[in-house]
């Protein structure tokens, strides 16, 4: 074992993909009440320096000329410019963070133009998630979603979220709902309050799904019980985007494939 973590991980609830039985010999190199299995592996939440270098070179650089000579961006910030927020990992803390500081930076950009979120995520935390929520509902302009290759989870979960009328999918994304995951360790009345803050989400995502897709709130418990996936088309059905489309929205009617 890599010995006792904080305390305050053995509290963080996580609304992910569940832990493949291939991996339970490692859990030992993770306390479990922290464990969040991001869509077929897990790592521990501390980043070695090296690979924290090598993700950084792989970012690209676009570079912009002007008369006033020459500047460079990194692809995000430069997407950003066109009002596009990439989530593109799992969801934690500081990924919320970053997603919800680039909201409130085009809000206050300006208050009219949509935003376009786009999602490949296999999901994360539940309370990180519902920040980025709570923030696409509190800013002005609508926030369009755009499923990219896989969204799950909470990540499934917040492609639903955005604006009715602008929620899309690429043709051959994969979208996946289920219930939360959650772990807990410590004496009988630790677990008991974990348990009971486990099912305080599970009641409250499956509120929201269902005002999110139309599916009466029965259906929703019944198919987030265990991980449910659906294909881009399977996802327009259900409700969980509007249209599954070929080419980038435009600012004033996306082009769907149906």
């Amino acid at each position: 074992m890599i010995g006792e973590l904080p305390r305050i991980w053995q509290t963080r609830l996580f609304y992910s993909e569940k832990i493949p039985s291939s991996c339970l010999k490692s859990v030992n190199y993770l306390y479990f009440g922290e464990i969040s299995l991001i869509g077929f592996h897990f790592q521990h939440s501390r980043i070695n320096k090296n690979e924290a270098d090598r993700e950084a070179r792989m970012i690209p650089t676009v570079i912009e000329q002007s008369g006033r000579g020459e500047r460079a961006f990194d692809i995000f910030s430069r997407l950003l410019r066109e009002r596009i927020v990439f989530l593109g990992q799992a969801i934690d803390a500081d990924v919320a963070n970053l997603i919800v500081a680039q909201l409130l930076f085009l809000d206050a950009e300006d208050p009219e133009k949509d935003i376009y979120l786009y999602i490949n995520s296999p999901g994360g935390s539940v309370t990180a998630g519902m920040g980025i929520l709570d923030t696409m509902n509190q800013i002005r302009p609508d926030v369009c979603t755009i499923c990219v290759g896989f969204a799950a989870s909470m990540g499934a979960f917040l492609l639903s979220a955005g604006a009715k009328g602008k929620r899309m999918s690429l043709p051959h994304s994969r979208i996946m709902i289920h219930q939360p995951l959650g772990g807990a360790q410590g004496q009988a009345t630790d677990i008991e309050i974990q348990a009971k803050e486990i099912l305080y989400h599970k009641e409250r995502l499956n509120q929201l799904l269902a005002e999110h897709t139309g599916q009466p709130l029965e259906r929703i418990q019944e198919d987030t019980e265990r991980d449910f996936y659906m294909s881009a088309e399977d996802a327009m059905n259900y409700g969980l985007v509007d249209q599954v489309i070929n080419r980038r929205p435009s600012a004033t009617q996306p082009v769907a494939v149906n």
